[in-house]
């Protein structure tokens, strides 16, 4: 067995999802910017965060607005993604310059990216400061599933979207199916 080094404390948890997330409430403040630090915290409400730097141009419009929208990505959206991580929304306005489409959400006032697989309106529920991010936690209060990845019955399936991920400064497209929750377990 190899040895384990001692490193200084990082954020080394990953893969994590390369989302896109849509800001604003009027087409002049529309804006997306590019996070990886999200994640589910509870079930019931449905309740998600995104961690932001406050010196992010969307920062204050969501402080503002007290809403955003978290958009899943593709490996088709793989160059939007990368391109609106890097660039501000203070200098270009990022749905023209990727080409994506601003679509109406369903509980909010900030749009959806409508070539997103899955867009989760959010509202902002408290803002919590923790150094160099603040954690927006937010309430799910409707999700928008692209019906291309419905199946049959009716089941979705985000797999067939070829998900983005981020990994550690890098983007990577999901691999192959191992097995379902459970698989271990299961009686064969």
């Amino acid at each position: 067995m190899s040895q384990k080094l001692d490193w200084k404390p990082g954020t080394m948890i990953y893969p994590l999802p390369a989302l896109l997330i849509s800001c604003g409430t009027s087409p002049e403040e529309y804006n997306l910017f590019t996070v990886a630090w999200s994640g589910t915290i509870c079930t019931n409400p449905a309740m998600c965060y995104i961690s932001v730097r406050p010196e992010r141009y969307s920062y204050d419009i969501i402080k503002r607005n007290m809403e955003f929208v978290i958009n899943l990505t593709t490996e088709d959206l793989a160059q939007a993604t990368d391109w609106c991580g890097v660039r501000s929304g203070r200098d270009y306005r990022k749905f023209d310059e990727m080409h994506l489409t601003p679509a109406p959400s369903h509980a909010i006032r900030t749009p959806i990216v409508a070539e997103s697989p899955l867009s989760i309106e959010c509202r902002v529920k408290e803002i919590v400061h923790l150094g160099s991010h603040d954690m927006f936690i937010a309430e799910v209060v409707n999700v928008q599933a692209d019906e291309r990845f419905l199946d049959e019955q009716g089941k979705w399936h985000l797999d067939r979207s070829r998900p983005l991920v981020y990994l550690h400064g890098a983007y990577y497209a999901l691999g192959d199916f191992i097995g379902r929750f459970g698989f271990s377990v299961k009686k064969k």
